[in-house]
């Protein structure tokens, strides 16, 4: 199978190229740097600019990752709309993609996962979320679902379209666990404020098994969280990498000041909502890492 990939040389599209690679599909990269991308990918793959260069290529299937990383910087109203843009404007044009190929051959894109992410529930207390959960109104939820409402148009045009809400993607080599690991492996980790914050969080290994199972079942469309089925809170996930690392992990980091230096981008570590991948259980995704403390265990013992 074709397979059209945005965000491709990030870190999730990075393993996935490989797995696709391996279980023998063609696969068709966009990339704004050709040349930076095609050493982080597997050899053979197509690598364009531009989504709408691939028209001639037929895509038979696309998993959609693009987009600016959302704690990169400072939420300015600029800044804002950058992230917004990123991920709306490829989809856009992952869309027309689908409209041009509908139209000259009949034959669209049979599937589009396209990327979200737990943003879009925004803050949830304490409370169990699922698909059917209705979102708290925030900047996050705003954002994520300008991205599933544009990835949503091309079922206009025959292609069955998969949301993938996904938690905090945990491995070796990258992400947001890389980010953390010498504070704590110092002895010098510890909670955002209280702690009591749901983190949704899944491995990248069975990110990338949930990718291939969405994108293998014609049956499963619409939303679906990416995410493991036992969430953990902070505090929980500060113990366990902590324990994981033999260090303890005594210095929590207070509210006020992650309020005062990150501002309104402070509610992603501040805030969370305890996300459950029900549709996937539903429809019978095995997870391979289905506690944190599994996950944990291998991806500590690469480093």
């Amino acid at each position: 199978m074709r397979v059209l990939i945005t965000g491709g040389s990030g870190f999730v599209g990075q393993r996935l190229c490989q797995r696709l690679k391996e279980a023998g599909h063609r696969l068709q990269v966009v990339s704004r740097e050709p040349d930076a991308a095609r050493p982080k990918l597997p050899a053979g793959v197509d690598i364009r600019r531009s989504v709408l260069d691939f028209v001639d290529a037929s895509p038979q299937a696309i998993v959609n990752l693009a987009g600016e990383p959302i704690a990169a910087h400072r939420w300015t109203a600029s800044q804002k709309q950058r992230l917004i843009d990123s991920r709306v404007n490829v989809t856009r044009d992952l869309v027309i993609l689908c409209e041009q190929l509908a139209q000259a051959s009949g034959v669209p894109p049979r599937v589009m996962v396209s990327g979200s992410a737990m943003g879009y529930y925004g803050d949830q207390g304490d409370r169990e979320v699922t698909e059917e959960t209705p979102p708290h109104d925030e900047f996050a939820h705003r954002l994520c679902k300008r991205w599933e409402d544009a990835a949503r148009e091309a079922a206009d045009f025959g292609t069955r379209v998969v949301l993938l809400r996904t938690g905090l993607v945990l491995d070796a080599g990258g992400g947001s666990l890389e980010k953390m690991l010498t504070p704590f492996k110092l002895g010098l980790g510890g909670r955002f404020g209280d702690g009591s914050q749901f983190m949704p969080w899944i491995h990248r290994e069975d990110l990338v098994r949930a990718i291939l199972f969405l994108l293998e079942r014609d049956d499963l469309e619409g939303p679906f969280n990416g995410s493991a089925p036992k969430p953990v809170t902070n505090a929980e996930f500060a113990r366990t990498l902590a324990h994981q690392l033999h260090r303890p992990a005594p210095f929590p980091v207070p509210a006020l000041v992650l309020e005062t230096t990150l501002g309104e981008m402070a509610r992603l570590l501040l805030t969370g909502a305890d996300m459950r991948p029900a549709r996937l259980l539903e429809a019978g995704f095995d997870f391979r890492y289905p506690t944190l403390e599994q996950a944990l265990a291998n991806i500590l013992g690469k480093h």
